[in-house]
């Protein structure tokens, strides 16, 4: 049995990219394992007749070719040699994998962009976010950018079998959606536990054995703990580590605002300010900043002080929370304090990947009102409230309307879809189909 092969979303943009007659050579970035090479790989085969691929990982023969002078025909004559592959412009993608350990070959981009913008060039590496920030000599304005995320819940249903919940989703006929509401619900519990790094979706695709999965989680995230040491600079790694290990607890709390104090006590922002930017250049953390009035555009009214802080993907975080398959699948006493911070970071990780949608969240000056997250599409301010359950008392979310009078507010939760005046209850399963909802509105 061959490998399954997952749908990336991600492949459509990829395919925009190469029709745009105005593309730039093509940065992806994303944390590690969250299926970069893959894409690119794949991108290559369903969408080129040639692909060459180069890996710039302990690759001595790269680092020659690109040490000398950027001319792009001396570099194009040297690829091709060592791919042992004519290049030709319109119909031959050329991957640079592990970019970041050449950094030359990063700045050879806006040769390629001025001098030679008709070949098609894709890059990606490790840990590239941080070597973007390190000085290297980098083609600012002369490259596109595209990220990329675990899997999302309707990509992992796709990856099970489940296109046709899929399609009534993208409907939008929310009653029929109502008549499989527990199907969704079932998935989405699974999803909370397998989440959507490549691997662990792949595994639970083919065999549906949790315990494989969350082996599989403890190795990447043993990985990640290893790339702390071998990458990060020598004097931040404890705190990195702290910091990292507090954020299942950090979320756990009522109010999930981060606080230095719990990672270490009498501990203030500038003692972990670079190690909160480490993370969040390698794409491990997401960081989402506290608005303290609901108008346009959020960004404006930032305040830079509060925050708080989800990792990258929800399997992740309750790997790291040691939360079993039992207390996840059939609900648990214990469980309570935690289902509300799986909850949080399952709606944010759908809601970053959807284009055009910022991330905030909410508290009034005195704390007594706080909003889970408050999305701004550029066209208007949207509070969104979140519920584990179907528990929909929301008297935040009432005061918030009263105040600040928004076209629409959301709550989230597992009850069906309901529309009323200014509220709109969705579903927690169709949250991916948020920006498509705004639209319609």
């Amino acid at each position: 049995m061959g490998v399954l092969a997952l749908y990336r979303t991600a492949i459509e943009s990829l395919m925009a990219w190469k029709n745009n007659p105005n593309r730039k050579p093509l940065i992806i970035e994303g944390a590690r394992q969250v299926g970069k090479t893959w894409l690119m790989k794949e991108f290559g085969k369903t969408a080129y007749e040639k692909t060459v691929y180069i890996n710039f990982d302990s690759n001595s023969r790269m680092k020659e070719l690109f040490s000398s002078d950027l001319n792009v025909e001396r570099i194009l004559m040297g690829l091709e040699l060592y791919a042992d592959c004519k290049i030709e412009p319109e119909n031959t993608l050329i991957i640079f994998d592990e970019v970041q350990e050449v950094p030359r070959a990063l700045s050879s981009l806006k040769y390629f962009y001025e001098e030679a913008p008709e070949y098609n060039i894709v890059c990606a590496g490790s840990l590239l976010g941080i070597a973007l920030h390190e000085g290297t000599s980098f083609p600012v304005g002369k490259v596109d950018f595209l990220k990329l995320y675990p899997l999302t819940f309707q990509e992992v249903l796709l990856a099970l079998g489940k296109e046709k919940l899929v399609h009534l989703l993208e409907s939008g006929d929310y009653a029929l959606v109502s008549a499989f509401r527990q199907d969704f619900i079932d998935l989405l519990k699974q999803y909370y536990f397998v989440g959507g790094m490549p691997e662990a979706v792949r595994a639970f695709a083919e065999n549906r054995d949790f315990r494989e999965v969350r082996e599989i989680q403890m190795r990447i995230l043993n990985a990640y703990e290893q790339d702390f040491s071998k990458h990060a600079p020598t004097e931040i790694v404890p705190k990195i580590r702290m910091l990292w290990n507090s954020i299942p607890s950090q979320l756990a709390k009522e109010n999930k605002k981060f606080v230095y104090g719990m990672v270490r006590e009498g501990a203030r922002a500038k003692d972990f300010e670079n190690a909160i930017l480490w993370l969040s250049d390698c794409g491990l953390v997401h960081k989402v900043m506290r608005v303290t009035i609901g108008h346009l555009p959020l960004k404006a009214y930032e305040d830079a002080k509060a925050f708080k802080m989800y990792l990258l993907d929800v399997g992740l975080l309750g790997c790291m929370a040691g939360l079993t398959a039992k207390v996840l699948l059939d609900g648990n006493d214990l469980f309570v304090e935690f289902k509300g911070a799986l909850t949080e970071q399952y709606v944010l990780q759908q809601m970053i990947v959807q284009k055009g949608l910022n991330v905030y969240y909410y508290t009034n000056a005195n704390g007594q009102c706080e909003i889970d997250f408050m999305v701004d599409n550029g066209e208007m301010v949207m509070p969104i409230e979140v519920k584990a359950e179907v528990n929909l008392r929301a008297k935040s979310l009432k005061t918030y309307v009263e105040k600040f009078a928004p076209e629409i507010a959301v709550r989230c939760s597992m009850a069906d879809y309901k529309k009323e005046e200014w509220l709109l209850n969705l579903p927690l399963y169709a949250i991916g189909q948020l920006d498509k909802i705004l639209i319609s509105l």
